[in-house]
């Protein structure tokens, strides 16, 4: 039913497309699934960990470690979607996720080991989701409305990521944590539903080399790749400390509830701007937006460390989310079109997927060796501060698409 709904929707907009429709619907659909599951536990894990007493020096050097796997995991993901595709390399990530759903749910009963395991469990399917995802993705978008598509995409992320951490914060706070993961479990079977129907969108049995490979074409990007897993775990896992530990220290359980609010009130502002954004990359404006949306959100992460209340949340989300969709858009519109003339899709996105997690795991040995010097409110406030200055290196890269 979700993939008709999708189909009636944007059909008509996507005449212009070589791969047969079918094939994009069902990709928007699983995504709009996999991220609603994602985003309906991850955002709180952070703060569950630390209202069961863990400190946030051994929080950060868990987040460490996630992401060191995710980035080690890469490799192996891109040989799996090599040899299987894109499409079944979805199929078992969502499988893999709902059985790391599992772990997490005993973490309060049986402690670090039980967390160890979802840690690695949950980091490969990451991987090999957002690996497989891109690949497809980039397979089956038309070249010449890219950028739109891309905007579709993301409003299809956005409606997702808005309504789960609602859902999520919401399930946590009435009936605790554990029953949110027994959801999000579900969440990720169902997700894998719709890439059933139709075939692979590559070639099957490819052997991965380097031979040839364009370094001099690509090096840029890595840094800037990098850059953005800085990001992603600033204004994501440590944002949510931050709301925690420091805007609602006071609260409990409720503050689950109050974070869903906060990230999803939002997602209005970031749907209007994913359809502007994507027009505006379609008529070779991506260069651009992918700096002044940087330079934007490098200034929000400046200002995080003085918010104070739930109104400072929402307007400081506010201006994260758009910067963040305009810098994403511009950003991923150059690294697909980089991935399709290269020749080496595969390997270079595998490339990117491993710089994204890296920057991440250097972001979390920031925070951990900030929380282990300093008091909360002091490290934070001096990590976004750090955050600010290195987020600049997304807006380095010179992709070839925005040079023609």
């Amino acid at each position: 039913m979700l993939q008709q709904i999708i189909h009636r929707l944007l059909k008509r907009r996507h005449f212009w497309r070589y791969a047969t429709f079918g094939e994009i619907a069902e990709l928007y659909a699983s995504r709009l699934l996999n991220v609603f599951a994602i985003r309906f536990v991850l955002v709180f894990v952070s703060v569950y960990l630390y209202k069961l007493d863990y400190d946030l020096v051994f929080i950060a050097l868990f987040w460490a470690v996630y992401y060191l796997l995710k980035a080690v995991f890469s490799w192996p993901s891109a040989k799996l979607a090599a040899h299987f595709g894109p499409k079944h390399g979805l199929l078992y990530a969502n499988f893999v996720f709902a059985a790391a759903m599992g772990f997490l749910f005993f973490t309060e009963q049986f402690g670090i080991w039980v967390l160890a395991l979802w840690c690695v469990f949950h980091s490969f399917a990451g991987a090999l989701n957002n690996l497989c995802y891109k690949i497809d993705f980039s397979k089956v978008k038309h070249a010449e409305h890219a950028g739109k598509e891309i905007g579709y995409m993301n409003i299809v992320e956005r409606i997702s990521g808005a309504a789960s951490p609602l859902l999520g914060g919401i399930v946590a706070s009435l009936f605790g944590p554990p029953a949110a993961m027994v959801l999000a479990g579900i969440f990720f079977l169902c997700s894998a539903l719709p890439l059933l129907r139709t075939a692979e969108p590559t070639k099957l049995r490819q052997h991965l080399k380097f031979r040839g490979f364009p370094w001099r074409q690509t090096w840029r990007s890595y840094p800037a790749e990098a850059a953005i897993g800085l990001d992603i775990f600033a204004s994501g896992t440590v944002w949510a400390i931050f709301i925690a530990a420091v805007v609602f220290a006071a609260d409990g359980q409720e503050i689950y509830a109050k974070i869903g609010v906060l990230t999803s009130i939002t997602f209005a502002v970031v749907l209007l701007a994913s359809y502007l954004f994507g027009r505006l990359i379609d008529h070779r404006q991506g260069r651009l937006l992918l700096k002044s949306m940087v330079f934007i959100n490098a200034f929000t992460h400046l200002v995080r460390p003085t918010v104070s209340s739930g109104l400072g949340v929402v307007t400081t989300n506010a201006a994260n989310d758009m910067a963040t969709t305009g810098y994403t858009m511009a950003f991923t519109r150059g690294e697909f079109d980089t991935a399709d003339v290269t020749g080496f899709r595969i390997v270079y996105l595998a490339l990117m997927e491993a710089a994204l997690n890296f920057g991440a795991f250097l972001a979390a040995l920031c925070l951990a060796w900030a929380c282990w010097t300093f008091q909360t409110q002091s490290a934070l406030s001096l990590f976004y501060v750090l955050t600010a200055g290195a987020v600049l290196l997304i807006a380095t890269p010179r992709f070839g698409l925005y040079r023609r």
